[in-house]
């Protein structure tokens, strides 16, 4: 049941961060303008910055739910409200060009500042408070264990530091770069029918019990 837990916020938060949004746009435009170096450090900010939501989602979730325990399904059946609404509007841009601004002048900026809008742009996003809040809430057990305190925060950095790791390598060349752009709506199609589909079943689960 743990693992299972484990496993469901770990899907979640992949299809998540999959999904282009400023921490992709800023983590790729880094990398074409500056450099692959620039590009990684980038994403290790965005890491850290989606381990300090978890951690903050962590600290606050137990005590909400000892003290109102009802709140659990209200939560899930909100969490999988706002999964199908993140993956309608996914799927409803899937065939919106995503614009990579490369232009102007190539100004270098030190891996710190790299590192620092990285963590800024991700502490930023709206959208990556409400998926921690929400998800995390619908998704984990009732009874936190003690480790979940320090796995989900990990795994929460390792998820996104490893896929905009991975945006940065891969789109820092122009060729691939030119070839996700063309498959972009079938990635975005497709996560948004698997955040669809978890959403459901949250809220058919929820009435289910």
């Amino acid at each position: 049941m743990l693992l299972s837990s484990l496993i469901a916020i770990a899907a979640v938060l992949v299809m998540g961060v999959m999904s282009p949004g400023p921490s992709f746009i800023y983590v790729a435009r880094t990398a074409v303008v500056h450099s692959r170096m620039h590009g990684l450090v980038t994403a290790l900010g965005t890491g850290v910055g989606a381990a300090t939501f978890a951690m903050m989602a962590m600290l606050g979730l137990q005590k909400v739910l000892n003290a109102v325990p009802e709140l659990f399904i209200g939560l899930k059946i909100a969490g999988g409200a706002y999964l199908i609404w993140m993956g309608i509007k996914i799927f409803r841009g899937a065939r919106q060009p995503m614009a990579v601004a490369v232009g102007g002048e190539k100004r270098e900026i030190s891996l710190w500042k790299a590192f620092r809008d990285g963590l800024l742009t991700q502490l930023s996003n709206p959208k990556t408070a409400i998926v921690f809040a929400s998800i995390f809430t619908a998704l984990l057990p009732a009874n936190i264990p003690t480790a979940f305190y320090y796995i989900v925060p990990v795994m929460s950095f390792v998820i996104d530091a490893g896929w905009y790791s991975l945006v940065a390598l891969v789109l820092s060349a122009e060729k691939p770069r030119r070839v996700y752009l063309r498959i972009k709506g079938a990635v975005d199609r497709t996560s948004a029918t698997v955040l669809g589909i978890l959403g459901v079943k949250l809220i058919y689960t929820s009435f289910s019990r």
